[in-house]
C-alpha cells in the first residue's frame, strides 16, 4: 500500500516532473492532491485525506501555526528547497521541519524522505511544536567571528543550555513579578548570565516595573518571529533589554488583549533559542491553567492559557508563588492540586510571599508550614517578609530592589531563594535570618 501524499509547491515545473516521476515509478508513495496554496493544503489536510506532504519553503504564507495545523492531523511534512539555497533550509528547519531535500534529489530519496517521516510521526504522534532540529541552525554561521553565545557566532553541539525557571501562583496578586523580577537581579548580581521573560498574559508588568518602555518589542516580537521561522540567537539577543551588565529582559505584551500572539508553540520555540542565550532563564507566568472547554474540541484554536502551560512543562524548576495571608493561602492550597492535575511532572518549590508577623496567630511560619504539609503534601516552603516601604521606593524611582532598598529584609531573603534556585549559596548583604528575627519581635 502506497502512502497518500499531498504537494504544495510553488514550482509549477518542479512538481510537474516529480509528480511523473512518482507516478512512473512504484517508490511507496502516491500523490493524492496537487493544492494550489497553504489554505488548499490546510483545508485537504484536515480531511484525513494523506499522511504526508511535500512542501516549498517559499509557500505563502507558511509559518508555525500551519505546520502545527498539520501535526495534529497526523500530516507528516518533507520540505523542498532549492539546490544551494541554504536560507531556505535554513528557515524550513527553524519552523521544524525535520526532513529538508534539495527540489533536484530525485524522486527516489524524496519518497524514502516521506516514507522515513511518516513513519517517525506513527511512532510518536504527539504534535511537535517545532523547536529547531540543529541547534547550529538557529543562527547564521559566521565562522569568523567570536563565539559569543549573546550576539552571533555558531554554537558547539556539546554547548550546555541554559536552565529554566517558571515563576507562577494563583490568582489574587501573590506576587509573581516581585519573585521573578527579585530573584533574577540576585542571580545576575551573582554572577550568572540571567534572561528574564515576562509571559503574563493577563498582564505583565515587568517592563513598569523596571521603568522600561510598554512598547518596546519584547516576548511579542520574538513569538511572530519564531513563528515565521525568522527566530534566531542575534536576533533574541536584539529583543532582550539589557538593564544590567549581566540581566537581559523579555518584555510583556503591552496591552492583555493582544494574547493570541502568544501561541504555545512560538512561545516554547522562543525558549528553546533562550537556553542558549543565557545559562538561566526567568519567566513570570500568568496565574490560570484553565482549559477552554469551548475550545476544546477544535485543537488548532488559540488559547489564552496556553503560553502559561507551554512554560511549566518546559521549566526545569518552578516556583509556586502565594501570599501568606488565610485567603491567599486558601488560593494556593487549591492552585497547588491544579497545578499537580494540569502538569502532573512538575514538583514545584513553594514561596509564601509577604509574611509578617500578625498574618496568623502564633509563629506564622510554623503555622503555615504546617498547613502546607498537612493539606498540600508539601514539605518545606521558601518565605519571603513584608518590605511595602522597599517595594514601592523601587517601583516609584523604576529601580530593583537591590538598588533601591539593598538592606532590606526582603532582599535578603530573596538572595537566599536565589541560592536555593542556583544552587549555590549567595552573598547576603545582612545575616540570612535578620529578617525572620524582626518578624518575632
Amino acid at each position: 500500500m502506497r502512502v497518500p501524499v499531498l504537494t504544495a509547491v510553488t514550482d509549477a515545473v518542479w512538481e510537474a516532473d516529480l509528480v511523473a516521476a512518482l507516478e512512473r515509478r512504484d517508490l511507496g508513495v502516491a500523490v493524492v492532491r496537487r493544492c494550489v496554496d497553504l489554505a488548499d493544503l490546510l483545508a485537504t489536510a484536515a480531511a484525513g485525506t494523506a499522511r504526508a506532504v511535500l512542501l516549498s519553503a517559499d509557500l505563502r504564507r507558511l509559518d508555525r501555526d500551519a505546520l502545527t495545523r498539520l501535526a495534529v492531523g497526523g500530516v507528516a511534512v518533507v520540505g523542498l528547497v532549492a539546490p544551494g539555497d541554504e536560507d531556505a533550509e535554513r528557515r524550513l528547519r527553524q519552523l521544524g521541519v525535520l526532513h529538508v531535500l534539495p527540489a533536484d534529489a530525485g524522486a527516489q530519496s524524496i519518497s524514502a524522505a516521506v516514507v522515513e517521516a511518516v513513519t517517525a510521526t506513527l511512532s510518536d504522534p504527539r504534535p511537535r511544536a517545532g523547536a529547531p532540529a540543529d541547534p547550529r541552525l538557529a543562527m547564521p554561521d559566521r565562522p569568523d567571528e567570536p563565539a559569543d553565545p549573546a550576539t552571533s557566532g555558531p554554537l558547539e553541539p556539546a554547548m550546555p543550555l541554559g536552565r529554566l525557571i517558571a515563576v507562577w501562583g494563583p490568582t489574587g496578586a501573590p506576587g509573581r513579578t516581585t519573585v521573578a523580577v527579585g530573584l533574577a537581579t540576585e542571580l545576575a548580581a551573582a554572577g550568572t548570565e540571567v534572561l528574564l521573560v515576562d509571559a503574563d498574559v493577563y498582564g505583565g508588568v515587568i517592563a513598569a516595573v523596571l521603568g522600561l518602555l510598554d512598547e518596546a518589542p519584547g516576548l511579542a516580537a520574538a513569538a511572530r518571529m519564531a513563528n515565521t521561522g525568522t527566530l534566531d540567537l542575534p536576533a533574541l539577543a536584539g529583543l532582550a533589554r539589557e538593564v544590567s551588565p549581566r540581566l537581559r529582559v523579555l518584555t510583556g505584551l503591552p496591552r492583555a488583549h493582544r494574547w493570541p500572539e502568544l501561541r504555545p508553540a512560538a512561545v516554547e520555540t522562543v525558549l528553546d533559542v533562550a537556553r542558549r542565550l543565557a545559562p538561566l532563564i526567568v519567566v513570570d507566568c500568568g496565574f490560570c491553567l484553565e482549559q477552554d472547554e469551548e475550545l476544546a474540541y477544535d485543537t488548532t484554536a488559540p488559547r489564552r492559557n496556553g503560553a502559561t502551560l507551554a512554560v511549566l512543562q518546559a521549566a526545569d524548576t518552578v516556583l509556586a508563588v502565594g501570599g501568606a495571608d488565610p485567603i491567599s493561602l486558601h488560593r494556593l492550597l487549591r492552585g497547588l492540586s491544579e497545578l499537580r492535575e494540569t502538569v502532573p511532572d512538575v514538583v514545584p518549590l513553594v514561596v509564601v510571599n509577604r509574611l509578617r508577623r500578625v498574618v496568623v496567630a502564633g509563629d506564622a511560619q510554623r503555622e503555615i508550614r504546617a498547613a502546607l504539609e498537612r493539606y498540600a503534601g508539601v514539605p518545606d516552603a521558601a518565605f519571603l517578609p513584608q518590605d511595602q516601604s522597599a517595594l514601592d521606593a523601587a517601583v516609584a524611582t523604576g529601580r530593583t530592589l537591590a538598588e533601591a532598598a539593598p538592606d532590606s529584609p526582603l532582599r535578603a531573603a530573596l538572595i537566599e531563594l536565589a541560592g536555593m534556585v542556583s544552587g549555590r549559596p549567595q552573598s547576603s548583604p545582612s545575616p540570612s535570618r535578620g529578617w525572620r528575627r524582626r518578624l518575632r519581635t
